[in-house]
Formats: C-alpha cells, structure tokens, sequence
C-alpha cells in the first residue's frame, strides 16, 4: 500500500514537472495568445505614435506633410503594381498552360477521329450483312461465335471511340472558355495597371514639386542647420519612444545579435557617401552622421541583413520613408530614404528579406541611409558588418 501511494506521489510530481514545462514553452512560444495580445498592444501603440508624427508635422511643417503624402502614395503605388504585374504573371502562366492542354486535347482529338475513320472503312469494307449471312451459313458454330465476338468488339471500340471524340470535343469547349476569360481578366489587370502607373507618375511629380518648395525655403546655411537639427531630433524622439516600446515587443531571433559584430552583409552594395560620425555640414556645426549614406543601382533592393521584426514603417522627416527592425537586445537597424516599404509593422524578418526598394527614376543614383542602434545609442555600421558594400 506504501509503495502504490509513493508511485502516486512521484506519477502526480511528474504530471506536474510536464505541465509547468508545456507552460512555460506557451508563454515563450512567439504565437502564444500572450504574446499575440502583446505584440497586438505594441501594434496599437507604435500606430498612434505613426498618427500623432503625422498630425505634428502637417500642423508645423505644411511643405514636409505634402513631401509625406506623396512619398506614401508612391509607395502605395508600387506595391499595387508588383501585385498586379504578379498577378498578370500568374494569369499568363494560366493562360499558356489552357493553350498547352488545348494543344493536346486537338492533337487527341485529330487521332481519335482518324482512328474512327479507319474503323468506318474497315467496317464498310466487310459489310453490313456480314453478321446475318454468319448466322444462317452452315459453317462452323465455333467459329461463327469467335466471329461474332470479334463483331462486337469492333462495335465497342467505335463506340469508344465516339465517346473519346466527344469528351475531347466538350474539354475543347471548356479550354476555349476558360481561354477566354483569362484574357478577359488579362486586360482588366493590364488596365489597372496603366491606372496605377499614371497615378505614381502623379505622385512623382507632386514629390518633386514638395521638394523644390522645401528647397527654396531651406536657401541659407543657417536655415539648413535648423532643419538638420529638427530632423535629427525627429528620429532621436522616434528612437527613444521604440526602445522603450521594444521592451513588451515580442523579438526571439535564433542567435544574440550582439554575437554577430563583423559578420552581417549590407543591406544593398554600392559606394559609401556618407561616414559613420562624418560633419553633416561643417565641424563646427557639430552635426554628424549618426549612421552611413549608400549610393547604388536604381531600383536597388533592400535586404535585411538578420532576423527581426519590424518595429516601424511609415515616414520621418529627414529620413523619407523610413523602415525599422528590432533584433532583439534592443538593438534597432534603420532604412530611410527607400521609395517602396514591403514590410509592414510586426512583420517577421529573416536573412536575405526584400524589405524596401530605392528609386529607380533614373534622375539620380539613389542613396540607402543606414544605421545600427544599440538601444539610444547609434554604433558604427562598419564595425557590425563585414567588408564594404
């Protein structure tokens, strides 16, 4: 009696030891429902920040607002027309293959008939009295069975034939239609996108007029070193409110992005422009770069150089359209001056990722803006990352 309560004992410490382990691996799993409700929190929050940033700068800065507009409309733009162009390459790919099987089923069809035909003029050829005359010859019962037999095969293999014929024939019908409605679809994806296109033309040119204004507006030294400063406290204001956001926001990367210093590709290749710590202006403005400037191809993309989450995606004076990744450790990497953002916030990153495109107007050689942040504290990209881009 001792020894059975001692295995109940040890069989109920057990069941205990399992469900406290299944509990704390729910509680870490990054789709568990508190880490949903979290990252949910977190979502509504970096939200509103995106809301009040854009509220601030349209009732401060009107010129800036307008630039804002039109870089998300651009951005908008383009992500409508990679799916649409998508789209049109499955359709496309749809409508070759309806052509393919149509190609076949004709090629079916042309045999079956000849094989029909041959049939006919082999049946005329012995005769539609042949069975009858079989039945009332004096000839062999065996043989007029095997004959029959043979009679009926043949007339089962027409009728087969016919029903070959015929299927084809309905598939034919079938592919024609589909054919058609993919090319009916075609066109209308054709049409959008031309919409679309003349829509970021738009855009582009209301981007270009914002910037001749802010140009103009911005026309000494003096006036240029105040709008780099605001433009430097708008991304350390930003920086500051996601370090703390990044506490409750939900990052599990496979290994610590503190072990990775020296080993991460760069986001795009190209020439480095601007130097980590660089005078922005002159030294005695004491502005710096807080992070590095890459000029490469027009319509470069963007690659993230590591597992993350994207922590914020919209618009920031002085950085343009700018993406955010948290790594976990509270370590940040920033994108601005991209033209097309295809990450939203919360997104999962990996290695590789296509998170951002830079322009491709072709008016000049686009220029990725980088940096790396410990927490509040930017660090030198080149330090983290291996080579040169």
């Amino acid at each position: 009696m001792r020894r059975a309560i001692k295995y109940v004992r040890l069989l109920l410490a057990l069941v205990l030891v399992i469900c406290a382990g299944a509990d704390a691996r729910a509680a870490q799993s990054p789709d568990s429902a508190q880490a949903k409700a979290k990252l949910a929190a977190v979502r509504a929050r970096i939200a509103a920040l995106t809301e009040r940033l854009a509220l601030e700068l349209k009732q401060r800065d009107a010129l800036n607002a307008r630039l804002r507009d039109a870089d998300l409309e651009i951005t908008e733009k383009h992500r409508r027309l990679d799916a649409l162009h998508a789209a049109e390459v499955s359709v496309e790919r749809r409508r070759n293959e309806l052509r393919a099987e149509q190609a076949r089923n004709q090629a079916a069809l042309d045999a079956e008939r000849a094989a029909l035909a041959a049939q006919v003029r082999a049946a005329y050829m012995i005769g539609r009295q042949e069975q009858m005359r079989l039945l009332l010859s004096e000839s062999d019962p065996a043989q007029v069975g095997r004959m029959l037999a043979f009679y009926g095969y043949f007339a089962r293999a027409r009728a087969a034939r016919i029903d070959e014929i015929d299927g084809h024939l309905a598939r034919l019908q079938e592919l024609v239609a589909e054919i058609e409605q993919t090319a009916a679809k075609l066109k209308t994806l054709e049409d959008d996108a031309s919409r679309e296109m003349a829509g970021l033309q738009h855009a582009h040119t209301e981007r270009a007029t914002a910037l001749a204004a802010l140009g103009r507006q911005v026309s000494s030294g003096n006036q240029e070193l105040a709008q780099l400063k605001r433009e430097e406290q708008a991304v350390e204001s930003l920086i500051a409110d996601l370090a703390q956001m990044l506490q409750d926001f939900p990052v599990d990367t496979q290994q610590s992005f503190e072990q990775l210093r020296g080993k991460l590709p760069w986001p795009v290749t190209g020439r480095m422009t601007a130097r980590y710590q660089e005078p922005r202006v002159n030294a005695e403005s004491g502005m710096r770069w807080n992070g590095v400037m890459i000029e490469t191809a027009p319509g470069a993309k963007v690659r993230a150089p590591y597992f993350g989450r994207v922590v914020y995606a919209d618009w920031l004076q002085g950085l343009g359209l700018l993406l955010i990744i948290g790594h976990g450790g509270n370590y940040m990497t920033l994108y601005g001056h991209a033209e097309v953002l295809y990450k939203s916030v919360g997104d999962w990153v990996a290695p590789g990722d296509v998170i951002a495109a830079l322009s491709d107007s072709g008016v000049a050689a686009p220029q990725l803006y980088f940096e790396i942040r410990d927490g509040r504290k930017p660090v030198d990209p080149k330090v983290w990352l291996k080579g040169n881009p």
